[in-house]
């Protein structure tokens, strides 16, 4: 067997052409959707994502806000920063870029901004959204990896996925939603994590897997049923080459896989923009 790819770029490709006609049309009716970045300090790796996220924004129309601050910046210069993208109408969607610097606190930075402005979708505002079932904006790589699925023809519903991490940003919000009763979730759903002795077990329990663990080559075709799907979420680096959580072998055992590039960081960014673009159409809406 070798796996169908679950090719994010392409599907990303997809979104933003979707997105610039839905940009097109709000444009026409006065609203020009607007994202901004809050960049701290000066690490490489964040600000060549900052950058991605702003030529996403020109390529599909999205209006670029960005502020870029020197590593020295205190809590309370930072705050007023934020604060000010929370009140600029043009800003529909925001995002403090992480790391922060220290001594810098991430969640008290992150309890500043305007949950509607959330383009994360990590909030606890929205975290709590999410808990409740409630429409917000939701996380990024957790909808970006439930819109993969569905695309490719994966069935979810009713069927076992077992996710590999418990961090904020992928792994436990990735759980809430997936076990949803919503279109393209309604899953049951296992959290395991490193910690656990017997995970292979879990793992070959699983109609989709999703490796969020940041520990590269964590799963192993052993580990696999096969014909699951399985998903790369988590990344690490050896040297210069980015590794995948799900080792390379996987693809002869699994039904659906993600390419260990390419995958669900395309969709990461996809859904920024589709968040970005959802608080532009609340915009309207209010405006009305």
């Amino acid at each position: 067997m070798t796996a169908q790819v679950l090719d994010g770029e392409a599907l990303a490709e997809l979104m933003r052409r979707d997105l610039a006609a839905e940009v097109a049309r709000l444009r026409e009716q006065g609203i020009r959707p607007g994202l901004g970045t809050i960049l701290v300090g000066d690490d490489p790796a964040s600000a060549r994502y900052v950058a991605l996220k702003h030529e996403d924004c020109a390529k599909v129309g999205i209006e670029s806000f960005q502020e870029h601050l020197g590593a020295d910046t205190s809590a309370d210069e930072l705050v007023a920063v934020v604060e000010r993208f929370n009140a600029n109408p043009a800003i529909d969607a925001f995002l403090v870029q992480v790391p922060l610097p220290a001594p810098l606190d991430e969640f008290a930075t992150l309890l500043a901004v305007d949950p509607d402005k959330d383009v994360d979708g990590l909030h606890p505002v929205n975290l709590g959204r999410l808990v409740m079932g409630v429409e917000g904006p939701l996380p990024c790589t957790p909808a970006g990896i439930v819109e993969l699925l569905g695309h490719y023809g994966v069935p979810v519903a009713g069927r076992h996925v077992v996710v590999i991490g418990r961090g904020l940003t992928i792994g436990r919000p990735l759980a809430l939603l997936l076990a949803l009763k919503r279109p393209g979730c309604n899953a049951a759903v296992t959290v395991v994590h490193t910690g656990v002795a017997d995970l292979a077990d879990y793992v070959r329990q699983g109609d989709i897997v999703i490796a969020a663990a940041g520990h590269a080559g964590i799963v192993t075709a052993e580990m696999v049923k096969p014909g699951a799907a399985v998903v790369g979420a988590g990344t690490s680096w050896a040297g210069r080459r980015l590794l995948s959580d799900v080792d390379e072998g996987v693809a002869e055992v699994a039904g659906w896989m993600t390419p260990r590039i390419g995958g669900v960081g395309p969709m990461t960014r996809a859904m920024l923009l589709h968040n970005a673009v959802r608080a532009a159409r609340r915009r309207l809406a209010a405006s009305r």
